[in-house]
């Protein structure tokens, strides 16, 4: 007992030292250092976390502190990382675990390299650098889940995955596989509140992304790609129904109105004439919905074709919410790269597929935003659209803005990996990111 108090009083020293010298020379990393406590744990060789505790084995951080302390000061890091991004609690939405756990060192490592840090630094190897330049043109924001789907969509070669784990892997992962059965455990005191990491570490991420992005360029060098990566992963999303309601106008349509409906009145006729009802269901109704709608898609040469597509599917499934528009409507989907290259006027709902199967790219040259908005101005001085609440603009950002500010609500559409340092839209203009599924 006496030589594992010993043993752990050591290593938590080691670790201590490790974790001054951290807050010394990357303060910004302050709120996160404090977040997980230091636990001598025998069940594993290495280091790990589980987003609680700083697990360790004591030979490892004995070892590695005495050849080369750094490493102990990257693993601190990496797994930090790991927890404010929150891989451990995601790892059980993925089908290849052992693909997740590279993803996430991946991702991790990655930040880690872009730090210009005497405590961290390290010349990374013409291996690692290689993979760097290789992800960066294929993926562009190395988060751990655009890594694996980008992993997942590829011819898999177990031979490589094994190398880029060798590369790449700082700690041992087995603590995340716990955390689903240490949820099945009822808990120890009741009476206390159930504490939620993944929601500390969520707010920790928040709040660290505010300081970094308040601190400007003036430390860039010092975080690296830390506060792109947070900013494409805790990038606030609207659900696209709740902001198309700002569009929404008041109008009577055909439809069955049961808050209108009298029940007694109905039961009273039925009781009193038998299967006569006095009254009926109100057959209109008065609803709030989006009438008229610009959807404006770039078909510029600097959006790959993939994405144009991808802004198309979403066109779609935006049309296709029953519960937004009405069925009935004045919808005008523009193309347009330096110019408008195509119109299509959409006054049913259900045209919408025809679209989206004969949809195919006009355009593809450069990038000018201001032919669109012309392309209104004239509309409505034809006395079209007069109605008009709000436009969609899908693009990848890169163009030339209007300078004047619109009458109607205009907002900027970027795909959910687009980085947001990157790219300028006017002031007056909304910035929206898209994600599969209808979330922008």
């Amino acid at each position: 007992m006496k030589q594992r108090q010993e043993l752990e009083k050591m290593g938590n020293r080691i670790l201590s030292a490790s974790r001054t010298e951290l807050f010394l020379s990357m303060r910004f990393l302050g709120p996160a250092l404090d977040g997980l406590d230091c636990v001598m744990d025998v069940s594993t060789r290495t280091i790990g976390t589980d987003g609680v505790s700083l697990r360790y084995h004591p030979d490892y951080v004995f070892r590695t502190w005495m050849a080369h302390p750094y490493r102990v000061n990257r693993a601190y890091v990496h797994m930090l990382i790991h927890s404010l991004f929150c891989h451990m609690y995601h790892a059980k939405d993925y089908e290849d675990i052992g693909l997740w756990n590279l993803c996430c060192d991946i991702a991790a490592e990655s930040i880690l390299d872009s730090m210009d840090s005497e405590a961290v630094r390290v010349c990374p190897s013409d291996f690692r650098e290689s993979w760097y330049e290789k992800l960066d043109r294929e993926v562009s924001v190395l988060t751990a889940e655009k890594l694996y789907a980008w992993f997942y969509g590829q011819k898999r070669d177990a031979y490589l995955e094994e190398q880029l784990r060798r590369e790449f892997s700082t700690d041992d992962h087995s603590f995340w596989e716990r955390l689903e059965d240490e949820k099945e455990k009822p808990p120890e005191n009741p009476d206390l509140p159930v504490q939620n990491p993944e929601d500390d570490w969520n707010e920790k991420a928040k709040r660290l992304k505010e300081d970094l992005e308040s601190r400007g360029s003036e430390a860039a060098d010092e975080y690296g790609t830390l506060s792109r990566i947070l900013r494409a992963v805790y990038r606030k999303r609207t659900d696209y129904r709740k902001w198309l309601e700002r569009f929404s106008v008041l109008r009577e349509e055909t439809k069955i109105d049961p808050d209108s409906f009298d029940y007694h009145f109905y039961y009273y006729g039925l009781s009193l004439y038998g299967n006569m009802p006095l009254i009926e269901e109100n057959e209109f109704c008065e609803s709030r919905k989006v009438e008229t709608l610009v959807l404006a898609i770039d078909t510029s040469a600097s959006c790959q074709p993939a994405l144009v597509q991808e802004f198309v599917n979403e066109t779609v499934s935006i049309l296709k919410s029953k519960e937004s528009f009405f069925r009935t409507v004045d919808i005008h989907i523009v193309e347009c790269d330096n110019q408008v290259q195509r119109c299509m006027h959409l006054k049913r709902l259900e045209d919408i597929d025809a679209w989206k199967d004969t949809f195919t790219v006009s355009g593809g040259f450069g990038t000018d935003f201001r032919p669109v908005f012309q392309w209104v101005r004239d509309m409505q001085n034809k006395g079209a659209l007069q109605t008009l609440k709000g436009l969609l603009y899908f693009t990848d950002g890169y163009g030339i803005y209007p300078e004047e500010a619109t009458p109607y609500e205009t907002a900027f559409v970027f795909w959910n990996d687009a980085d947001e340092g990157e790219v300028k839209t006017p002031d007056w203009a909304q910035r929206l990111y898209v994600e599969p599924g209808g979330e922008i």
